[in-house]
């Protein structure tokens, strides 16, 4: 059971992730105000509601899972998760309901970009973190091979 609940949750917080991110983008270019307005409000409620459990949930069930494990990938996965939940809560979260109260508000000026701005590189930085924690889950299970050492590859 612990495995399946990582291996949803750790589909699932990517996914938000870039599910948000790229309807932002989209929205920003393509999109009126109004709409902007009604996608950040779906970040916030139930998008948040869906991200942050599935974050908990991946970090949680990862450390049970590795609590009889031991090696370089378990302890990598181990030092990107509190930068994950960090980012998370103290930059994704606040700038989320931020910028939901700033569109509906139809302050859509510097500090909305800004901000949207922080919540990108944020975005992009859990998203890069996330993908190598998967990496390297997948080649734990064996779903994936390590890559050969660089003097191998270059004959």
């Amino acid at each position: 059971m612990p495995k399946r609940v990582h291996l949803i949750a750790g589909i699932l917080g990517p996914l938000c992730i870039a599910t948000f991110f790229s309807c932002t983008v989209l929205a920003e270019i393509f999109c009126s105000h109004e709409d902007v307005a009604l996608l950040k409000s779906l970040i916030v409620t139930p998008g948040l509601w869906i991200l942050v459990p599935a974050i908990a949930c991946a970090g949680g069930s990862g450390m049970f899972l590795s609590r009889t494990r031991r090696g370089r990938l378990v302890d990598a996965k181990k030092k990107r998760m509190p930068f994950i939940a960090a980012n998370g809560l103290l930059v994704l979260v606040p700038c989320a309901i931020l910028l939901n109260r700033w569109a509906t508000a139809g302050a859509f000026d510097t500090t909305f970009f800004i901000v949207q701005m922080i919540e990108f590189v944020a975005g992009a930085t859990n998203l890069t973190l996330m993908g190598l924690n998967v990496r390297d889950g997948l080649r734990m299970a064996g779903h994936l091979r390590a890559r050969p050492p660089q003097a191998a590859r270059a004959s």
